[in-house]
């Protein structure tokens, strides 16, 4: 039987995760637009010039991050002279969604295309990392009006061994899963987010003062926490059933590695999408991990407007 004390501190702790949330969400507060789809309400935040020439950038964030890891620093450089659009993914940031545990590549990739049709965006630049990847393999495939070029960034594509992290099926068990991310995630998390951040750069450095530029913490509301973790332990069924799709992707694709990335694996993910899919080239960077966006955001951003420079000469060549 529970004791009185246990009951308390359970208490206590769910009154400390609330003021937690009110006082995170004043301190990362939402500095974009939100858009109603099915399903969901996605925080969007469009920058750049809206008369930018070529096609608009549209950038798509991982697991366990917000909008903030794909604005800082590639996001916000890139704005200087394209239109970019940085999306919160659906439970992520200030994006909600309906359900917590419908979190399929499918599903969300098809808000996303929903999002950008209410903005009147097709043929975009989209660039996803990491766990982002199998969304934007999934929009290629079945939203190719919106796609006009795709850049993985260290991006998940396939099934690999192992799990995703004990913690994330806990957290998706039933009554305990939602006991703890009400109680105890967001206190003991402000102690592990700047190291638990500063391994995935490994062996980069990661920047002063990232989480909080970044808006890591927001992660550790307990809804937030819920949806990550679901999209954590559905990833690897979703990328199984869909992965045999992957060759029929047409769009100009552009995949990029670090090839000491010990959070997804260079050889299992970027190697074998960029040998699958018929239009894409590989760029492995060396001693690089995880968060390749910040190792060489000049490189990549010279790809991506290479890309954006070749797609603006197609459709002239073609009407000759």
């Amino acid at each position: 039987m529970i004791s009185v004390y246990a009951v308390t501190a359970l208490v206590v702790l769910a009154l400390i995760t609330q003021a937690g949330v009110v006082v995170l969400q004043r301190i990362y507060p939402a500095q974009g637009r939100f858009v109603d789809v099915a399903g969901a309400r996605l925080h969007v935040i469009d920058i750049g010039p809206r008369d930018a020439v070529g096609s608009p950038i549209v950038m798509i964030h991982g697991a366990t991050s917000n909008l903030g890891t794909m604005r800082v620093p590639l996001g916000d450089q890139l704005s200087k002279n394209h239109r970019v659009i940085l999306i919160d993914r659906p439970g992520h940031g200030w994006s909600t969604r309906d359900e917590l545990a419908n979190s399929s590549p499918a599903m969300q990739a098809k808000m996303i295309d929903e999002a950008l049709g209410e903005l009147g965006i097709a043929n975009a630049i989209l660039v996803v990392h990491s766990l982002a990847g199998a969304f934007g393999a999934r929009m290629a495939l079945d939203y190719p009006q919106r796609v006009g070029g795709l850049v993985m960034l260290a991006g998940v594509a396939y099934p690999w061994p192992g799990g995703v992290g004990f913690y994330n099926k806990v957290v998706t068990t039933p009554v305990i899963g939602p006991l703890l991310a009400y109680t105890i995630t967001l206190p003991l998390g402000l102690f592990l987010a700047e190291p638990g951040t500063r391994a995935v750069f490994l062996p980069q450095v990661m920047p002063e003062d990232y989480v909080q530029q970044s808006g890591i913490p927001l992660l550790l509301r307990p809804r937030e926490f819920l949806a990550n973790a679901w999209d954590l332990v559905t990833l690897k069924a979703a990328v199984a059933a869909q992965a045999s799709r992957y060759a029929d992707i047409e769009v100009p694709t552009l995949v990029i590695t670090g090839d000491t990335d010990s959070t997804v694996s260079p050889e299992i993910h970027s190697r074998r999408f960029a040998a699958t899919v018929r239009n894409a080239n590989l760029i492995v960077l060396p001693n690089v991990g995880h968060m390749v966006q910040n190792a060489a955001p000049d490189l990549i951003i010279s790809e991506i407007e290479n890309m954006i420079a070749a797609a603006d000469i197609k459709p002239k060549a073609a009407s000759r």
